[in-house]
């Protein structure tokens, strides 16, 4: 039996390479806190600053490898959603493909982790992921660079699974007014109505770039962004996918940030693009 991401965590003092279920995954354990990200996927699966629980949901029964890992924050990438091209994974190449940890700058204050692919995942478009955490925040960055010679374009999320009590009893600020498609209606297009509360199954791309507030029992979470215009806001409501066991179901939210048909990403030959996504408590 796979040990639990905790316990690998607390047998860990300062960093090293371990096995979760048969993924490789890297283990940080310092005074500042504790991060487990996946090398399938570059996907990070736990983030806790010292003294607190993990700010991300995992589930604790994965697909096996080299099975997509539910929770953590997956990387939709270079697509969001199903493939335009028969035969090809939903959400793209990113999440499965192996890749490798190229630097861990370690501080008194925190680490910054550098990630790219081992091998290439499109034939244009090179990405980078870039992790930073510390006591007080995360933020997770998404660099897709043009390596190719024709402008080309792309859709992709940062697909985060926030760990809270109660999904029915989370309230997410900052989306009154913003119009989104509902994916449970034939992405039928709304206006949201209030602030957003969750009483069920809920697939929803908003088109914003607004900050938002997470507020789950007495805590209250910043999510903001960078380079995105869409955010997605998911739950499965009792349509429950068979890798989350049924006492973990309302103990998620996912909220992503995303380029999306919305908001597509074009690039010309030798431009970039960054999209970020930044946690932080609010005070």
């Amino acid at each position: 039996m796979s040990e639990s991401l905790s316990a690998l965590i607390e047998q860990t003092q300062g960093r090293r390479d371990a096995t979760w279920h048969d993924f490789s995954v890297h283990v940080i354990n310092e005074a500042w806190g504790s991060l487990v990200v996946a090398h399938q996927g570059a996907q990070l699966l736990h983030f806790a600053p010292k003294g607190q629980r993990n700010w991300l949901w995992t589930t604790p029964t994965p697909k096996p490898a080299p099975g997509a890992i539910r929770g953590g924050i997956p990387l939709c990438w270079p697509w969001f959603g199903d493939a335009d091209t028969a035969g090809e994974p939903a959400h793209g190449r990113a999440r499965t493909a192996t890749w490798r940890l190229d630097a861990v700058d370690e501080h008194e204050e925190g680490v910054e982790l550098h990630l790219t692919p081992t091998e290439p995942l499109d034939s244009q478009l090179t990405p980078r992921v870039v992790i930073q955490a510390n006591a007080k925040r995360l933020n997770v960055e998404l660099i897709t660079e043009h390596t190719g010679d024709t402008p080309t374009s792309f859709t992709q999320a940062l697909h985060t699974y926030l760990s809270v009590d109660d999904a029915f009893d989370v309230r997410i600020e900052g989306l009154a007014g913003a119009r989104y498609l509902d994916k449970l209606e034939g992405f039928k297009e709304k206006t949201q109505q209030g602030e957003l509360g969750i009483r069920g199954g809920l697939d929803r791309i908003y088109h914003s770039s607004r900050p938002l507030l997470l507020r789950s029992g007495s805590a209250q979470r910043r999510i903001a962004k960078q380079g995105s215009d869409s955010s997605v806001v998911w739950h499965p409501g009792d349509q429950r996918p068979g890798d989350i066991p049924a006492e973990e179901s309302t103990h998620f939210v996912c909220v992503e940030a995303a380029c999306t048909q919305l908001d597509r990403v074009w690039l010309a030959p030798g431009s970039q693009h960054l999209l970020s996504q930044h946690l932080s408590l609010e005070e």
